[in-house]
């Protein structure tokens, strides 16, 4: 039915333009709903008891049509599960209250689809945090499907510079695992192989969260001398003509360090082979201060918008587009300043974990947000074994002792 929008991954539902007009005028849409068709010069606001009936009219025409298309699929295939993927930022459109009777007809609650599917990427990368909750409880209600027999989309992060948008997308999918959901997703593959985003359960057996990392710092005074290297991960194709093509997998370079040369004494080695033994090796992350790239000064962190409140840290290399974007997520407490429009603001704001800064009140739209840190990189032990002998020691050959950059989002 020309009007109506069905997509790759099944998104049935009435196309609403950019200015706001919800697609409900072409000849065949005008000819069946008749008299109901009335003028909706936008989709946003409330409406009168003409333009209601009209939007419900347009939803009876698409839960028939979906029902239509489930029926003659059940006909050859029995045995067939239907999904219905909703996509909550648009249907529940706070601006537009009533476009639910057009695009969440009331003829798609349960039992009319064997599964429901949610997504509300929009409002999961921007930090809406209520608004999802909200959504989601909105829906259930109207379609009544019971959380085992959902699905939840979490999202994705389309560019690498928005990369701490992982740990909002992680957290909301988080959130709909303890809501009981059938099936979480997180896409999609080049993105996430992109960014190294890499979801950990942490419970051991018994049930109990193990920690991965220590909140604690690498002998300084050892780091201070560390081997310091900057890798990326890219293809580099050299055609016969010499030409060159070239493929970037990281977002962001990795970091890796070696402490070897900063064992200056015994003393030194009996130090470095305690905190590797409290480490348990590879397996727990701490804090290395890297001795050339410690400090972020006035560093971009955002804009405002009037609604997110929350905002990584991010140190930046570079200038303009070209920028590479470090997310960085473990500041040195005390050290972080924060400014919007030049101005810096000494309360109204707090720290939280992971390098989040939290406004109390959403900044206003268009402040340009910025920050100065200090900031350790999280690291851990790259090897499994730690060897240091007195005889060479003496002799003056330096250990190796790499670590390498523990990703974070």
């Amino acid at each position: 039915m020309p009007g109506w929008r069905r997509s790759s991954r099944s998104e049935p539902w009435w196309w609403i333009t950019p200015e706001r007009q919800i697609c409900l005028y072409d000849a065949r849409t005008t000819v069946t709903l008749g008299a109901l068709s009335v003028p909706i010069d936008s989709i946003d606001g409330p409406k009168d008891a003409d333009q209601i009936a009209m939007l419900d009219a347009a939803g009876a025409l698409l839960g028939a049509s979906t029902q239509a298309m489930c029926d003659a699929v059940r006909a050859d295939h029995p045995d067939v599960v239907t999904h219905l993927l909703t996509y909550l930022p648009t249907v529940l459109d706070r601006a537009a209250p009533e476009a639910k009777r057009a695009n969440v007809p009331l003829a798609w609650a349960d039992p009319a689809f064997d599964v429901l599917q949610l997504e509300d990427y929009d409002w999961v990368t921007a930090g809406r945090v209520s608004e999802s909750a909200r959504g989601v409880a909105a829906i259930e209600a109207r379609l009544g499907y019971p959380a085992e027999r959902q699905h939840y989309f979490s999202g994705f992060v389309p560019s690498g510079e928005d990369s701490e948008q992982w740990a909002r997308i992680d957290a909301a999918a988080e959130v709909a695992r303890g809501r009981g959901v059938a099936a979480t997703y997180v896409w999609a593959l080049p993105q996430v192989a992109r960014d190294g985003f890499t979801h950990f359960a942490t419970g051991q057996e018994e049930g109990e969260e193990m920690q991965v990392f220590d909140e604690v710092d690498f002998p300084i005074a050892i780091g201070r001398a560390a081997e310091v290297v900057t890798e990326f991960s890219a293809d580099v194709i050299e055609t016969g003509s010499g030409h060159e093509q070239r493929v970037l997998h990281w977002a962001d370079a990795r970091m890796r360090y070696d402490v070897g040369a900063g064992l200056r004494s015994e003393a030194d080695v009996v130090a470095l082979v305690e905190f590797f033994r409290a480490r348990r090796g590879p397996v727990r992350g701490f804090r290395f201060r890297d001795p050339f790239d410690h400090h972020g000064s006035d560093e971009a962190i955002g804009t405002g918008d009037g609604v997110v409140t929350r905002f990584g840290l991010a140190r930046r290399y570079g200038a303009g587009d070209e920028a590479q974007v470090r997310r960085i997520t473990r500041p040195v407490a005390g050290s972080v300043r924060v400014f919007v429009d030049g101005a810096e603001v000494a309360d109204g704001w707090a720290l939280e974990d992971g390098g989040w800064i939290a406004f109390d009140e959403a900044p206003a739209m268009g402040a340009a947000l910025s920050a100065s840190f200090d900031f350790d990189v999280p690291v851990r032990f790259a090897e499994q074994r730690l060897g240091v002998s007195r005889a060479t020691f003496l002799a003056g050959e330096l250990a190796s002792v790499p670590l390498v950059e523990v990703g974070e989002c």
